[in-house]
């Protein structure tokens, strides 16, 4: 698919247009820009409602890319040997881990780790 504003998958829901300037408007949301490690404001908290008793280490405020989040959790769960996930500006980090997070993402370059 060459041209690919001629998708039909993108003008779905559109019935039909006589203005050939018409420009189909999507829903897709921008991906923020990814901001520099020392301009990130991460939040670091340990968290145990509705998650069965587990325990988890949940990292807030990230800003930026998902792919840039997932490289980021996945940084954090393999330094810390369990499991987790990172989507919608956080990360979960299987565990009670909070100091060796933050000590992590210091040595990352994010310095205004709390």
């Amino acid at each position: 698919m060459a041209n690919n504003k001629n998708d039909w998958k993108e003008r779905l829901n559109i019935v039909y247009s006589t203005n050939p300037d018409f420009s189909y408007i999507t829903d897709e949301k921008e991906e923020n820009e990814t901001l520099p490690n020392g301009q990130q404001k991460l939040r670091v908290s340990i968290e145990k409602n509705h998650r069965g008793g587990k325990t988890v280490t949940i990292v807030r405020n990230f800003v930026g890319t998902g792919d840039d989040l997932k490289e980021l959790g996945r940084l954090l769960k393999t330094k810390c040997g369990v499991g987790g996930s990172a989507k919608d500006g956080e990360i979960l980090i299987q565990g009670e881990f909070k100091e060796k997070v933050i000590e992590l993402l210091k040595k990352e370059g994010y310095t205004q780790t709390k």
